[in-house]
């Protein structure tokens, strides 16, 4: 235990040096899954070791350990963490779960808010077009979910760059891309080391997103031209999203990736090359990565649970 107790520890901070590469050399779908699997994975193991490492200065207040029938001079010899350590774990622990279930919570009233949005829009169609003269494009969760599109975006798109803003939209809203990102987006919540993760799935998503367009019209030269014209029309007029929209979409919509340019480019030079082949010796690696952390996550519990066991029968004896 006293090494495998650690690892879950360590293995997000490479999970996060190597989020982006995954995201930009592998196909948008499978890096995405990717990512987000993992994202989970790794969260919940390094929650699951702090607390095995909270558990172990836990056992060692007297009052417990009497309670317990636990030896504390077992406990002490086989411990796997200093007190100071198993202390700092739990205050980790404790702030870990705070920090994510109040994420959790305003994600679920942003997605709710959202959801009540969509159901308010006029009409009873997917796509919703505003009288808005900013250029924006999003898609609201819901049941289904909605497109809107204002009418400064149509203004500033060709009619084929408007087909590519559909169907980069509907592959959104067929996708369900929103909860790819509220899962990546906990995760890091609960595990700060995860945010390079988070942030590489909300650029997997629109990557997953304008390669389904540029398949849908055929020409990956004139989906990258539509990304392209859109950040720019967003740029030169902002849109005035409502607060439910941008809470849950900031990650998502077209448009707003313009708010950190870098991905835009990213993304046009990506539909100016040949679509990304599937690479299996590199998401082996990742996976094998992941499977250490969750595997020693499993082991450290195997060896905790030995070792209070072990104390309970000498301290029953």
């Amino acid at each position: 235990m006293h090494v495998a107790v650690y690892l879950p520890l360590l293995v997000p901070l490479l999970a996060a040096v190597a989020a982006r590469p995954l995201a930009g050399r592998l196909p948008p779908a499978a890096a995405t899954w990717l990512l987000v699997l993992s994202a989970l994975a790794l969260a919940l193991a390094s929650s699951a070791v702090l607390g095995m490492l909270a558990l172990t200065a836990l056992v060692r207040i007297p009052l417990v350990d009497s309670l317990g029938g636990m030896s504390r001079p077992v406990i002490s010899q086989h411990d796997p963490a200093s007190v100071p350590v198993a202390v700092a774990a739990g205050a980790l622990l404790a702030a870990a779960v705070t920090v994510a279930c109040r994420a959790l919570w305003r994600r679920a009233a942003a997605l709710a808010a959202a959801g009540r949005e969509a159901r308010g829009l006029r009409g009873t169609g997917q796509v919703v077009v505003t009288d808005d003269e900013a250029a924006d494009a999003y898609t609201l969760p819901g049941v289904p979910c909605r497109i809107v599109i204002t009418a400064g975006m149509l203004r500033a798109l060709s009619q084929p760059e408007r087909q590519v803003l559909l169907a980069h939209e509907r592959a959104h809203a067929s996708g369900l891309h929103y909860l790819f990102t509220t899962v990546a987006r906990l995760a890091a919540a609960a595990n700060p080391l995860l945010r390079p993760v988070a942030s590489a799935v909300g650029y997997t998503v629109e990557r997953w997103a304008d390669e389904r367009a540029a398949a849908v019209t055929g020409d990956r030269e004139l989906a990258a031209r539509a990304i392209a014209h859109a950040a720019l029309a967003a740029a030169a007029a902002p849109p005035r999203r409502p607060a439910p929209a941008a809470t849950v979409l900031g990650a998502v919509s077209l448009p707003a990736r313009v708010r950190r340019a870098g991905p835009v480019p990213r993304r046009v030079a990506a539909l100016l090359r040949p679509p990304p082949q599937p690479q299996r010796l590199l998401l082996a690696a990742a996976v094998v990565l992941v499977a250490v952390s969750g595997v020693s996550a499993l082991e450290a519990a195997r060896d905790l649970h030995a070792l209070l066991a072990a104390a309970h029968a000498a301290g029953t004896s």
